[in-house]
């Protein structure tokens, strides 16, 4: 837990990949004399990387980037450093997103349009160990677990992907060829094409097409 003092802030790292976003998630972070931002990244990739680096005490990641979006980014983290805490912050409150931030390893969920009220009290949340959720996201995870919704993940032929495979499937639904997915993820092209063809085949799709749309129906890349 971060003391009280200036000596030992809560060190934040913030990815979004709209720098203006970042910018305001910085000025209201920094106006709590407790909170410092350590970095900032604007994709899921470059979060890992500053989180290797930097070793934040919380990082804020936004639910949709390009590269990686953020909860996948979450697995990758903390297989690298478990002690980071990851805050997710999205537009979508529907239990399924909440469930799978929270599967990754993730300790706080977040809805965008609380971001101004909310953002400082989830991140110092975070940092004394506790768990956040945005006030009516646990009302949905409650009854989503009465309904059984929330225990169907297995049924969900992208739920079983391995983290790697799901790299992958991202980057090229996102337009990157086998050997920029390559040189992103430091792996062969080999390796790529491999995967690639594991994930089509897990998903049920032949084309590249129905991988992007595939993608954007579950929310993985943004479509503007």
């Amino acid at each position: 837990m971060a003391s009280q003092d200036s000596e030992r802030k809560i060190r934040v790292l913030l990815a979004d990949d709209h720098t203006l976003v970042r910018q305001g998630f910085r000025r209201i972070l920094e106006d709590d004399p407790r909170v410092t931002v350590v970095g900032e990244a604007s994709t899921g990739l470059a979060a890992i990387e500053k989180c290797k680096e930097l070793k934040p005490d919380v990082a804020v990641l936004d639910l949709s980037m390009p590269e990686l979006g953020g909860i996948e980014a979450t697995g990758e983290i903390l297989k690298e450093d478990p002690e980071i805490k990851i805050l997710i912050l999205s537009m979508y409150s529907n239990d399924a997103y909440v469930r799978k931030a929270f599967a990754a390893g993730a300790k706080g969920y977040m809805l965008k349009d609380a971001i101004e009220l909310d953002l400082t009290r989830a991140v110092t949340s975070l940092a004394e160990g506790k768990a956040y959720m945005s006030p009516g996201i646990s009302n949905l995870v409650i009854e989503g677990l009465k309904s059984g919704s929330l225990q169907d993940a297995s049924q969900d032929p992208y739920e079983r992907l391995s983290l790697r495979e799901k790299e992958v499937f991202q980057l090229i639904a996102q337009g990157k060829s086998n050997k920029e997915v390559a040189s992103l993820l430091n792996i062969s092209v080999n390796t790529v094409a491999v995967h690639r063809a594991r994930v089509m085949e897990a998903l049920g799709v032949h084309r590249t097409a129905e991988l992007v749309l595939y993608a954007v129906k579950k929310g993985l890349i943004q479509t503007h």
